[in-house]
C-alpha cells in the first residue's frame, strides 16, 4: 500500500486540512460544495477536487476556480476510486471528505480541528448533519442517531457516519486501508467498520454539514445495499481482529441480512443466488 505519511511540521503551526471532493457529473451542485468549503474560516487547507470522468460541464465550472482548488481528472471508476486518488494527492496532517452533492456550514473545519486539539488521542471525529430530500428539510429516523464512543456495534446494522461530516488523521489511513474500490456502494460502510472495531468516534453535536439526497443517482439509493454491507462484514470477520462480543454481533447482523436478503432473491427465482448468502452463514444449510 501506498504511504500517507505526511512530512513532520512543527507543533505550534495550525495543521494542514486536505480536502477531497470526488465528483461525477453534479454541475448543478458541485459549485456550492466548493464554494461552502473555501468560505470557511479555517485557512491551513487544501482543496483537492477529483473529476471522475464527468460529461457535463463540471470541468468549465471547476475551471472557473482556478488556483484555488486542485483538480484530478480520471476515467469515470467510481467515487471510491475518486476518493482515494483525492487522498493519496493530499498533503495535509488531516482529512476531510465532501461529497459534492453536500456543503459544509461557517465554522465546520476550524470545530473540528479545535475538538482534535482538545482530544489528542482521538484518530476519527464527525459532526451532525441537516437532512434535505428533495429540496426539503427532513428529520433523520431515530435508528439514524449519531453516537460517540466505541460504536462498532451500533454501525452494522446501517451506516452511522456521512463521509462529509468526517474529519480523520491520514495516519489512520495509512493503518486501516483506503476505501475499497470493489464496492459499488456501501464503500464508506466498510471503511467505519474497518475503524471502528479499533477505535472511537469523537462527535460534535453541532450540524455543520447539509446533507442532500433524494437524487436519482444517489449511491444510497441504489437497490440491494445489503448486498454490499454483507460483503464488508464478510471482510472484517475474516481479518481475525474483533473481540468476542464484536464477533457475536457482527455473525448476528450478517446471518440476518443474509436470511433477508436470499428471501428477497428466492422470491425473484434467484435460488442460486439465495443459497449462495444462506452459505456465507456460519452452521446455516442452504434449502
Amino acid at each position: 500500500m501506498s504511504t500517507l505519511a505526511a512530512p513532520a511540521v512543527p507543533h505550534h503551526c495550525p495543521p494542514l486540512v486536505s480536502v477531497v471532493v470526488p465528483t461525477f457529473n453534479r454541475a448543478s451542485q458541485v459549485g456550492q460544495a466548493l464554494d461552502s468549503v473555501l468560505a470557511q474560516d479555517y485557512l491551513q487547507r487544501e482543496l483537492i477536487v477529483v473529476d471522475d470522468g464527468s460529461t457535463d460541464h463540471t470541468p468549465r465550472i471547476l475551471a472557473a476556480y482556478g488556483e484555488r482548488i486542485q483538480v484530478i481528472r480520471q476515467g469515470n471508476r467510481g467515487v471510491s476510486a475518486a476518493r482515494n486518488q483525492g487522498i493519496l494527492a493530499a498533503r495535509g496532517d488531516f482529512i476531510a471528505l465532501l461529497d459534492s452533492d453536500d456543503y459544509w456550514l461557517p465554522g465546520k473545519l476550524s470545530s473540528q480541528v479545535a475538538f482534535f486539539q482538545q482530544h489528542p488521542s482521538l484518530q476519527f471525529c464527525q459532526t451532525e448533519e441537516i437532512w434535505i430530500r428533495n429540496g426539503r428539510r427532513v428529520n433523520p429516523k431515530r435508528r439514524h442517531r449519531k453516537f460517540a464512543g466505541m460504536i462498532f456495534e451500533k454501525s452494522l446494522p446501517l451506516c452511522l457516519i456521512s463521509p462529509s461530516a468526517v474529519l480523520l488523521r491520514r495516519s489512520l489511513l495509512d493503518e486501516v486501508g483506503l476505501f475499497d474500490e470493489t464496492l459499488p456502494a456501501c464503500e464508506d460502510y466498510d471503511l467505519w467498520l474497518r475503524i471502528t472495531w479499533k477505535y472511537p468516534v469523537g462527535l460534535i453535536d453541532s450540524p455543520l454539514v447539509v446533507k442532500r439526497g433524494g437524487h436519482a443517482d444517489q449511491l444510497s439509493a441504489m437497490p440491494e445495499l445489503d448486498k454490499y454491507r454483507i460483503q464488508a462484514i464478510l471482510k472484517i470477520l475474516r481479518q481475525g481482529c474483533l473481540s468476542p462480543a464484536q464477533e457475536s454481533a457482527a455473525k448476528a447482523v450478517l446471518a440476518e441480512k443474509c436470511r433477508i436478503y436470499a428471501a428477497g432473491c428466492r422470491k425473484r427465482g434467484r435460488i442460486e443466488e439465495a443459497d449462495h448468502y444462506l452459505s456465507q452463514i456460519p452452521g446455516e444449510a442452504p434449502g
